[in-house]
């Protein structure tokens, strides 16, 4: 499963970030427009097929800089033809270089939303918990169950303000629903999709136990990975619409079909990866639609922060926090 394994990201698979990308002969290192939609790729997304990338940024953020570049890419609306920018940024850096513990989320999410970005489409491959999730099936979850051990950072709210953000639902409904149409409308054409699901989110960078993977089981976990926190976290505290969708590589240490090992992982990830990318394109062709906008610049969560941060009066705010959230909400907590 993606961040299961000793994280074998989208550029270990193909060696080269923008394979699949239709590269512009002059690539820009900077983009002016806001972009409104992003992609998390993590292992199994190899490339984004019909595609053409315009622009590479390394941004820096008051919590570091992102874990690789972002690819700006430019995707036909299938209405107007008109280009539309979508965000593209490795995980675990581009030579899969970092631990799940290492992911600087923190940075990933806040340049991504400087950036414009309000919806977020994150991929990872997971290992399976129930037998009706097979190897190669695709689950869009509804929920997690935090196992991370609390030493990766998980909060833009901190060191002299506090908020606060619900958290009851962490993946967006509205998103969400227009990702399981998508994935219904490929069906039949070898995806195989599981509407919802528990993710139970793991530090690793280890495999579970058998005792650890039986627990998980009883507590109704539907898949497991090493990915989902602390980026769904961080996307809430955010204002961003997030959405994760899942393919399963393996069954989790608890199934009698053997060990997990990497060749596993990495071997149904091979053969699946086409219809990873074309899930994920149709998921952006459809975000694409004009008839979206409202969903994809997350209307429905706007402003959300600047009440929930606006919990820690005005001079117990201190000087750092006013600085790096003001970065992030311009204009909040003047």
């Amino acid at each position: 499963m993606l961040t299961r394994l000793p994280h074998i990201s989208i550029n270990t698979l193909t060696k080269n970030i923008h394979i699949g990308f239709r590269k512009m002969a002059n690539v820009a290192d900077h983009y002016n427009d806001p972009v409104s939609i992003a992609v998390i790729g993590g292992t199994g997304l190899q490339s984004l097929p019909h595609f053409t990338h315009v622009a590479t940024l390394k941004p820096s953020t008051p919590w570091g800089t992102p874990s690789s570049p972002i690819s700006i890419l430019h995707h036909p609306s299938p209405s107007t033809g008109k280009p539309i920018p979508i965000a593209f940024i490795s995980r675990h850096g581009l030579h899969h270089e970092l631990a799940p513990h290492e992911v600087p989320a923190r940075a990933n999410i806040a340049a991504l939303r400087h950036l414009g970005v309000r919806t977020i489409i994150a991929f990872s491959a997971v290992g399976s918990l129930q037998e009706e999730i097979k190897p190669r099936d695709f689950v869009v979850p509804d929920q997690i169950i935090d196992r991370t051990k609390g030493i990766r950072p998980f909060t833009f709210f901190e060191g002299g303000m506090v908020g606060h953000v619900g958290f009851a639902d962490p993946f967006d409904n509205k998103v969400g629903k227009i990702v399981r149409q998508c994935g219904h409308s490929l069906e039949g054409e070898g995806v195989r999709l599981h509407d919802k699901g528990t993710i139970i989110c793991m530090e690793g960078p280890q495999f579970s136990t058998r005792a650890e993977s039986n627990m998980y089981r009883s507590w109704g976990g539907s898949v497991i990975n090493m990915s989902a926190l602390p980026e769904a976290k961080l996307a809430k505290e955010a204002e961003i619409a997030y959405q994760m969708i899942c393919m399963s590589t393996d069954y989790d240490c608890w199934h009698d079909s053997g060990d997990v090992t990497v060749e596993m992982v990495m071997g149904n990830m091979k053969a699946n990866a086409e219809n990873a990318r074309r899930f994920v394109g149709a998921v952006l062709d459809e975000l694409s639609k004009e008839e979206h906008n409202e969903v994809v610049l997350a209307k429905h969560l706007e402003g959300e922060m600047k009440f929930a941060g606006g919990l820690t009066a005005a001079p117990g705010r201190s000087a750092e926090a006013k600085t790096k959230l003001g970065w992030l909400f311009p204009g909040y907590f003047d």
